[in-house]
């Protein structure tokens, strides 16, 4: 129904229970507090307007996380950071940070590389792919899945602020899946990082501010897994969860930063197969080659390539082509292999957060349909507070081949704004 049909026909309407109507309902819609009510948002634009949350704004005002989209360090007000680093510093394998800052943390080892030995004595994945550690005691990092026929299903730079359509998808299609989430994203979308864990996602980390972490130092490298994930930092400040898993930023990582995320508590994950979806419109990748390697990989699966043993491919929640790549090709995956599942699934890993009151559903109980076990509800901090949030979508992602650079997405205006709620009014009166 147009607007003006509204008023006509509804003309026994006082004017000022319209009034009282739209404000109450604008009011309402500017007041994402719950993540049940950020949900119900499809508008990418209305998504994408920054927000208010409470605990963020605090927080960051305290003083008490880095600037978002700024490389970590121990805060030096941070006495518990402090004495968790200084409790395995000694510990941490003499092992050089790779390259020279600022380019190396872009992904510029150029003037390195040259020297560095073939042998690869670091297990340095961006050199060679290495997955099994070379340092005694650190467990190999998980590139492939243990169960047939099955893909491990995640993605990656999460929680994209306009992501409520690629979630609802994957609700109706009862499908749960692994999401690496980056802390500042977390702190700058809040109530988005919330829905995984009320969707029955499995979360894990993806880095503080998404730099290549082998040209990290020792204390920026632990900067980046604390502030995402441990004690009240980012992940559990907002969703009230600490995960043990994490995934390095375009895979660079080597047997310096495994300890340390291993002293932390951090599974490192990794991948096979790259769908390339985050190069798309850079380095002259075209949605058609993003289309292709999913094509290969799903060729692969009905092939039987991976009839021992399953994969990972990489994917991301980066913008919305890459979720729109995942909904595009998500029936002919369910039809190439047996199960898309989760990490933490198809590894039998249970309990996924250091707390024990969410569980998830070994692979046997998730093929049989037990897709959610325990938990499911996020138990953060009171969002309430009508504190400034940070709701900011900057950040960028990029490599030192000319990697994509993060979608950025404008704020609504106030006009539109005001649009969108007359519209919602009218729905009603309708």
């Amino acid at each position: 129904m147009r607007l003006l049909s509204l008023f006509t026909s509804q003309a026994t309407v006082s004017s000022t229970l319209i009034a009282t109507t739209l404000f109450t309902l604008s009011a309402s819609a500017q007041d994402r507090t719950t993540e049940q009510g950020e949900a119900q948002i499809t508008d990418p634009n209305q998504e994408c307007t920054p927000y208010s949350y409470g605990p963020v704004s605090t927080a960051l005002t305290a003083g008490e996380f880095p600037a978002i989209w700024t490389l970590a360090n121990i805060l030096t007000s941070d006495t518990n950071a402090q004495a968790r680093y200084q409790s395995i510093q000694s510990q941490i394998p003499n092992i050089q940070p790779k390259g020279t800052q600022p380019g190396s943390l872009t992904g510029d080892f150029s003037n390195f590389t040259p020297t560095y030995p073939p042998s690869d004595p670091d297990c340095w994945w961006t050199y060679d792919q290495c997955t099994t550690p070379k340092l005694a005691g650190l467990p190999p990092d998980l590139a492939a899945v243990p169960e047939p026929d099955t893909l491990g299903y995640g993605f990656d730079d999460g929680p994209n602020c306009s992501h409520n359509v690629f979630y609802d998808f994957l609700s109706q299609n009862e499908q749960k899946a692994t999401m690496f989430y980056i802390g500042s994203n977390v702190m700058d979308w809040p109530l988005e990082a919330q829905r995984a864990l009320a969707d029955g996602h499995e979360i894990c980390v993806h880095t503080w501010s998404h730099k290549y972490m082998t040209a990290l130092t020792n204390a920026e490298v632990f900067a980046e897994f604390y502030y995402s994930t441990s004690s009240m930092e980012a992940i559990k400040l907002v969703v009230g969860v600490t995960p043990t898993c994490w995934r390095p930023p375009y895979g660079d990582v080597d047997d310096r930063v495994r300890f340390i995320a291993h002293a932390l508590g951090l599974r490192t994950i990794i991948w096979k197969y790259d769908s390339n979806d985050w190069r798309a419109g850079t380095n002259n990748v075209t949605a058609a080659d993003v289309d292709q390697n999913y094509e290969d990989l799903i060729t692969r699966a009905q092939s039987g390539t991976f009839a021992t043993g399953g994969t990972i491919m990489l994917t991301h929640e980066l913008n919305n082509f890459t979720m729109s790549e995942a909904m595009k090709f998500y029936s002919q995956l369910k039809a190439a292999f047996k199960y898309l599942v989760p990490m933490g699934v198809a590894t039998n890993q249970t309990q996924p957060y250091v707390e024990t009151n969410y569980t998830l559903p070994s692979f046997d109980q998730y093929i049989s349909g037990t897709t959610t076990v325990t938990g499911g509800v996020p138990n953060p901090t009171d969002g309430s507070s009508s504190s400034t949030g940070s709701g900011s979508s900057s950040g960028a992602k990029t490599s030192s081949t000319g990697a994509a650079e993060r979608a950025s997405f404008d704020g609504l205006g106030m006009l539109a704004a005001g649009a969108a709620f007359i519209g919602f009014a009218v729905k009603l009166l309708a």
